[in-house]
């Protein structure tokens, strides 16, 4: 068996989700979160960080920390079991640009409830429902500080 580590990021901007769409050879194809494996000697929230503005080119700030996902797959030699830190971030700009070389050919802003539906995977519908509430509550509680425009 393999741990792996990686952290990614819920990244709102005007109350709309990033998200990418993925398209590896018709093998891996569907929409997801920004998240990438922990370099040697990098704190989770600078992976999250990384991760984001390497696979969608976007500039986000981490607002807090949301939780973990676990999950595990086969590949021909082993299984991985891999868990992935999870943070709430804030953009400053629609701005986005799929990382080619990681096979994204998509990526974009949606609504809730859009995003909620095109995520592929159920883990990561679950941390989107988590990280939104938190958002919510930050924005009712008038402490989702940047744009003014929601």
């Amino acid at each position: 068996m393999i741990e792996a580590v990686s952290c990614g990021g819920v990244v709102i901007y005007r109350g709309k989700i990033l998200t990418l769409y993925k398209s590896y050879k018709n093998k891996y194809e569907g929409w997801v979160l920004p998240k990438g494996t922990v370099e040697q000697g990098e704190e989770f929230k600078e992976t999250a960080i990384r991760e984001v503005q390497e696979e969608a080119g976007v500039r986000a700030s981490i607002v807090k920390y949301v939780g973990k996902s676990q999950y595990s797959f086969s590949i021909p030699e082993d299984t991985v079991e891999k868990e992935v830190h999870w943070y709430l971030m804030m953009a400053g700009s629609y701005y986005s640009k799929p990382q080619r070389e990681e096979y994204f050919v998509d990526s974009g802003y949606y609504k809730y409830h859009e995003a909620y539906h095109l995520l592929k995977f159920s883990n990561e519908r679950q941390i989107l429902e988590m990280a939104y509430n938190e958002y919510l509550e930050l924005k009712k509680a008038n402490l989702w500080t940047g744009n003014k425009y929601y």
